[in-house]
């Protein structure tokens, strides 16, 4: 896809994190971009400078008024949408048993429901346009579910088949679609962004447990550097084919392809029960 001298980028969760240096490396470049948080004070400054090329608004991804006057805003303003990044979002993590009903549905209303909110605003006018990219930030436990992470990775899970559907239907029209699915990265994430259900039944203390607690502590030393991200992202836009999966980090591109590999050879490794389950020629 080849983007427009000056596209309009529209991304959301911007006040921390990915979001806020990915902003800040569009508009280094000249770009036009629409900065989102639920608070607007929060990515104020963003803008300061720039406000011929900036805009910003305050967005709950869960609020459909919200949703619709921030795609309307983004279009009076520059009349178009070139890349949709879907970046806000949260973590939950629990073992399975000992999810609580309240916080995993409250997740999905952000991670999944709002994203699929956000987008269905963003798509008509990039179907009027034929051309546009939306980027939906997943994760590693998009592809992979580790312990502790179960209803994240569904989360996640969730946003990457649909976004698989969502590649089919809109790339005859222009329309790419790229998930990007980071693994540790050193942001505030698992300080601001990360809820927990403590885990009290002792079976689950070396699997989910255990997971938990290493999550919190290496926060502030993860090996991935959120700006060189932005700028694979970036790199990922301005291609001419962008990538479906867009793995970030060592941890992630080694964890998923393996996972991969060993999903593949699984699969293979039953092909006559798999065959053997059709009705007979």
């Amino acid at each position: 896809m080849t983007l427009p001298s000056s596209p309009v980028w529209f991304i959301t969760g911007c006040s921390t994190g990915f979001g806020r240096d990915l902003a800040r490396l569009v508009l280094d470049r000249g770009w036009r971009v629409v900065v989102t948080a639920r608070d607007a004070a929060r990515v104020a400054d963003l803008v300061e400078g720039a406000e011929d090329r900036a805009l910003a608004l305050a967005l709950d991804v869960n609020d459909a008024g919200q949703v619709r006057a921030a795609v309307a805003a983004a279009q009076e303003q520059f009349g178009r949408i070139d890349v949709l990044v879907n970046n806000a979002g949260y973590g939950y993590q629990a073992s399975v048993e000992e999810g609580e009903e309240a916080a995993i549905r409250a997740q999905f209303d952000t991670n999944v429901f709002g994203l699929f909110a956000l987008t269905r605003a963003v798509l008509p006018g990039m179907r009027a346009q034929r051309a546009g990219h939306v980027i939906n930030f997943t994760s590693v436990a998009g592809l992979i579910g580790f312990p502790g992470s179960g209803y994240y990775a569904a989360s996640k899970h969730a946003v990457e088949g649909w976004s698989d559907s969502l590649a089919a239907e809109v790339g005859p029209l222009g329309i790419a679609v790229t998930c990007v699915e980071p693994g540790p990265f050193r942001t505030d994430w698992a300080g601001r962004s990360l809820q927990q259900t403590p885990v009290r039944i002792a079976d689950y203390a070396e699997t989910a447990g255990k997971r938990m607690e290493s999550t919190k502590q290496i926060s502030g030393e993860q090996a991935g550097d959120p700006v060189r991200a932005g700028e694979a992202i970036i790199a990922a836009a301005e291609a001419d084919t962008p990538p479906r999966h867009l793995v970030l980090g060592k941890f992630g591109f080694e964890a998923v392809t393996a996972k991969l590999k060993e999903r593949l050879a699984e699969i293979e490794g039953l092909r006559e029960q798999a065959l053997g389950a059709d009705f007979p020629a």
